[in-house]
């Protein structure tokens, strides 16, 4: 592998590309901790948390995304980032605010979701009942 200035990094969600750039630096969490990746850095798979992902871009500015659960992979100087939900902030504060807004909501939408599948199920094992019921 030669020796490169940049890396191409893909940020995927699982319905679209939400960014993409060359980049310097990829800060990240995972796991077993936090860390940094630059152009040159070993091949590796990571599996990352809900945290914050900071994107130095080949300019040298600072990309800041809030990310759940995702998973993160080098190979040479391609990093492909998929996570589950992502939203993209101008800064610490705005991506903060940007977060409350937009995952939390997420979250109310799956809560009621849950719930009416749970009333869908509950109805269909009672019609399973039903049927097992002698008819007199």
């Amino acid at each position: 592998m030669s020796q490169a200035d940049v890396m191409q990094v893909n940020l995927r969600l699982p319905t679209r590309l939400l960014f993409t750039c060359e980049a310097k630096k990829v800060s990240a969490e995972a796991e077993n901790g936090a860390f940094a990746m630059l152009p040159n850095h070993t091949d590796f798979v990571a599996a990352l948390l809900p945290s914050v992902l900071v994107i130095t871009d080949a300019e040298g500015e600072e990309k800041f995304f809030g990310i759940d659960q995702g998973l993160l992979v080098k190979h040479g100087h391609q990093v492909d980032i998929a996570v589950r939900r992502g939203v993209q902030g101008a800064d610490l504060a705005s991506l903060n605010a940007t977060i409350q807004a937009t995952l939390v909501e997420v979250d109310e939408d799956e809560r009621v979701a849950r719930t009416a599948l749970s009333k869908l199920e509950a109805g269909i094992v009672r019609r399973f009942s039903d049927l097992r019921k002698p008819l007199t």
